[in-house]
């Protein structure tokens, strides 16, 4: 038996869930923005108390890997890596964009269908990916400007369900009969454990000392208003 505990911190939606194999025990989340640094290490104790079981149970730590929230992937990136290092446990990784098609999937099961979660990459620019029904890459993850005329060789044959909190914004502009988009699909903590424990049954883990969460863009720091 293997307990997978699990972080999501790439987009505004902060959860931590836990894991007995592939089999959700308890998962719990926050939706208040920018609260990561505050909330995840909280999360993560109440889920152990209410279990009443220890860090030491542990068998290893699963994390989103992105792209998404630079901050949130810091954070979660972090105390993924304090726990793994401190209790010499293996941290499995999944991408967040196949995560959330993996989601979209399981939910809608329509076999003809095409899947593409958006998350958001400030104005009309997100960070996507196009699956088949079963999870198989269409279009690998990218960021891209969102205009009238994109995707529009496959929905001309396809019907796609665009999705995540980069699909709202995108709803007006590409304008389809083919193109659906749903709400309330959003990376999860419960949804991640089941995915990292075929990882980690398969030794696919991640070398602590070197990993970085991928980005997919580089990082560009506001400046103040009061600086300018």
């Amino acid at each position: 038996m293997a307990l997978i505990l699990s972080l999501e911190t790439s987009t505004e939606i902060c959860s931590a869930a836990l894991h007995e194999d592939d089999k959700l025990i308890i998962s719990s989340e926050v939706h208040i923005k920018q609260s990561h640094a505050s909330k995840l290490a909280v999360l993560v104790d109440q889920i152990l108390k209410t279990l009443d079981f220890k860090a030491e149970n542990i068998s290893a730590v699963a994390v989103s890997s992105g792209p998404g929230s630079y901050t949130g992937l810091r954070i979660g990136t972090s105390l993924a890596k304090g726990i793994c290092f401190s209790l010499d446990i293996p941290m499995v990784s999944v991408g967040t964009l196949e995560l959330m098609a993996i989601q979209a999937i399981r939910t809608f099961n329509f076999s003809d269908y095409f899947f593409c979660p958006m998350i958001d990459a400030r104005r009309m620019e997100v960070y996507c990916l196009l699956t088949d029904a079963v999870g198989k890459t269409i279009v690998p993850i990218e960021a891209k400007i969102i205009d009238e005329n994109s995707f529009s060789d496959f929905l001309e044959n396809h019907k796609i369900i665009f999705f995540g909190n980069g699909a709202e914004k995108c709803k007006n502009v590409v304008r389809h009969i083919n193109a659906i988009f749903v709400e309330g699909i959003y990376p999860r903590a419960s949804a991640l454990g089941s995915l990292a424990f075929q990882r980690w049954k398969e030794n696919n883990i991640e070398d602590l000392s070197h990993y970085e969460p991928f980005y997919l863009k580089n990082f560009v720091a506001k400046k103040s208003k009061a600086l300018i």
